[in-house]
């Protein structure tokens, strides 16, 4: 258990050090986050306005959630396709800006449109399952095939930027190299998840204690107290995503090419390709 925290930590770091190289990386989720809540924006209105899911998920609901999973899942893995982008040019000794991350997402549209189009469909079928309230057994086995459908598509964004290949067959190479790896290609994203999940829950603590000190004595103290940790908790989001970002190209690249990053050096990255036994 030792071993895989100290191991999450130093894939932190190491991710880290490139973000240090090129902080401007961190521009790709701000603007994915941007474009998101403009779509969910636009979606919400028609939700509440005409209750789609007020009597449970039905076809009307399953149409406008096939199109909200679209759109968002089309931004989402478009600014990640930026952002490995970027994050690989780096990796080979570059020196990338955000026009070349942009320009290397905008090269593999059509394939990012379909991608989204077959992501946005299991969302709607995942969702489905989520939601039979009166089966448990069903939801469980929907939570089951979400993580199993994260795990296999884990590398799905730096196959599509580096391959000249269709959704399909960028989904086909990522499950390929899950079945190399089994989980262990997941142990930078679980790893720098579970590593910020216990940051945020520490700031949290902190942000709590602190806002309600502040508010005891005076209330726009506490506001104030308490908008700050919001903000240090949304720039939070943006570098676990960006490492997130980084992690996945560094280890698709390695993948690929056997050859392991400088950033990475002796963080077994050879452990986590080695055949199954």
């Amino acid at each position: 258990m030792f071993e895989k925290v100290s191991r999450s930590w130093g894939l932190v770091k190491a991710s880290a050090s490139v973000l240090r190289a090129d902080k401007e990386l961190m521009v790709f989720p701000v603007l994915s986050s941007l474009a998101t809540l403009l779509v969910l924006a636009t979606f919400a209105l028609p939700v509440f306005a005409f209750k789609l899911f007020d009597h449970g998920f039905n076809a009307a609901g399953a149409v406008l959630g096939f199109l909200f999973y679209f759109c968002q899942y089309t931004v989402i893995v478009f600014f990640n396709s930026a952002l490995v982008g970027a994050a690989t040019i780096r990796l080979e000794g570059g020196d990338p800006t955000v026009s070349d991350g942009l320009r290397a997402a905008r090269s593999r549209l059509p394939a990012i449109l379909g991608y989204a189009a077959i992501a946005a469909t299991v969302g709607v079928i995942l969702k489905s399952l989520k939601d039979r309230d009166n089966n448990i057994v069903v939801r469980m086995i929907g939570s089951g095939l979400g993580v199993a459908w994260t795990l296999a598509t884990f590398l799905v964004v730096p196959v599509l930027v580096n391959r000249d290949v269709g959704p399909i067959d960028a989904l086909k190479e990522s499950i390929a190299l899950l079945k190399k790896t089994w989980g262990e290609n997941a142990i930078g994203h679980v790893g720098i998840g579970a590593a910020f999940g216990l940051i945020t829950f520490v700031l949290v603590a902190i942000g709590v204690g602190s806002a309600f000190l502040a508010w005891q004595a005076a209330p726009a103290a506490g506001i104030a107290v308490a908008a700050a940790f919001v903000v240090v908790l949304l720039v939070l989001g943006v570098v676990q995503s960006a490492l997130s970002g980084i992690y996945s190209a560094a280890l698709y690249r390695y993948a690929v090419a056997r050859e392991t990053p400088s950033a990475f050096q002796g963080l077994a990255l050879e452990s986590a390709f080695a055949p199954k036994r």
